[in-house]
């Protein structure tokens, strides 16, 4: 009979399997415009690759649409086992490496114009930005060669304390006021790095030097985590200064600056406004997939290691990239990060494209919403909420 001879269940096929080569393929076009440069003289030629990460990759994703598929989960412990794709993110680790010193050198060897030097900022920024994606997916793995090199690719912007920040600060308090790297309704992207750069280096410090206490070791040592990728840091721009010149450290200092923006910009868009419940003073409900903005666009995805599967993330923060999930009735974001940092940079437009998302997703209740306390009862009175809180 049919029941005693079942049909055997085809094998699951990853249809992104090879996608995940974009990742490694979009940092590596640094060297296109430079290349462009050298070969006609003109600097101009340096926006292709500043239009290409804030204005194409958006519009790729408009066209591209999103991807709602998930991996059965009888499938994920042999995806997640599978070498290829932890490959990938090993390949990639020198490749920006080599992008970073890259852009360096160029930089210092090549005259370059005002508006081409502001291009180069923006290019060696969005190479930093694309390390600390990085450092962000292999810093939460257990092995100690992808936590080793997630400290190393923090390293070339001297932001190797996100780690401990990210790891042991950011999940557990995001989505709640006390949460510097959390950001509120009505605050402004210029407010909320003012507060989330030194808030998040503080609590990475706090953080590290009780674990320390606790450990009897000393803080000032190199068992201190935020101090080893600081140490690769010291040492990588110090040899780049005695190869290029110390002319070279402005320009150092100010792309590094742009790359650390950029995880501030996708701390700003992936939490707007989301609050969890709290349930006692000082004690929160856990952190839930509605508790991070998501995003399921195609080519940024690729881009960025299912990053923007930021949901899936922050419930289950071991998941590896490759299997991050998709859920249905999630606050959604309506692009890719690419083109919702362009979005955040001009806060009306912020303002006029996610405020009512939020307020649909919170039933415009104000006690759910993480609310800039300056501009509370201006936000209630504005969109007639109401405020249990």
């Amino acid at each position: 009979m049919d029941t005693l001879n079942p049909v055997a269940q085809e094998p699951y096929r990853d249809r992104k399997r090879y996608a995940w080569l974009f990742s490694l393929l979009v940092p590596s076009i640094v060297g296109i415009g430079p290349a462009l440069v050298l070969a006609t003289g003109d600097p101009r030629m340096l926006w292709i690759q500043v239009v290409f990460f804030y204005l194409v990759l958006p519009v790729l994703d408009l066209l591209m649409g999103e991807d709602l598929s998930n991996p059965p989960e009888s499938a994920v412990p042999a995806l997640e086992a599978d070498m290829y794709y932890r490959w990938v993110t090993y390949l990639l680790a020198p490749i920006l490496w080599g992008s970073f010193i890259f852009s360096a050198w160029f930089v210092a060897t090549t005259p370059l114009p005002l508006h081409g030097l502001m291009a180069m900022v923006l290019i060696t920024g969005s190479v930093g930005g694309f390390c600390i994606n990085l450092g962000h997916e292999m810093g939460h793995k257990n092995t100690p060669l992808e936590r080793w090199l997630a400290k190393l690719v923090l390293a070339p912007t001297g932001y190797g304390h996100f780690s401990v920040e990210h790891n042991r600060g950011h999940h557990r308090d995001v989505a709640t006021p006390i949460d510097p790297a959390s950001s509120r309704m009505g605050e402004s992207i210029y407010s909320f790095v003012l507060r989330e750069m030194p808030g998040a280096l503080v609590r990475a410090w706090n953080l590290e030097a009780t674990r320390l206490r606790n450990a009897k070791l000393p803080v000032w040592s190199l068992h201190n985590e935020i101090l080893q990728p600081a140490l690769i840091t010291l040492l990588l721009w110090t040899a780049l200064l005695v190869w290029l010149g110390v002319q070279i450290l402005p320009f150092l200092v100010v792309a590094s600056f742009w790359a650390n923006f950029q995880l501030t910009s996708a701390n700003y868009i992936e939490h707007y406004g989301l609050l969890r419940a709290e349930r006692a003073p000082g004690k929160y409900e856990p952190c839930q997939p509605h508790h991070s903005w998501n995003s399921n666009h195609i080519v940024s995805n690729w881009a960025l290691f299912h990053l923007q599967r930021h949901s899936d993330h922050h419930a289950h923060p071991l998941r590896r990239y490759q299997s991050l999930r998709h859920f249905d009735n999630l606050p959604t974001l309506p692009n890719g990060y690419f083109g919702m940092f362009l979005v955040a940079y001009i806060p009306p437009l912020w303002r006029y494209v996610m405020d009512e998302r939020l307020l649909k997703v919170v039933g415009r209740d104000a006690s759910r919403i993480n609310i800039d306390p300056a501009k509370r009862s201006a936000i209630v009175r504005r969109y007639q909420l109401t405020d249990a809180g």
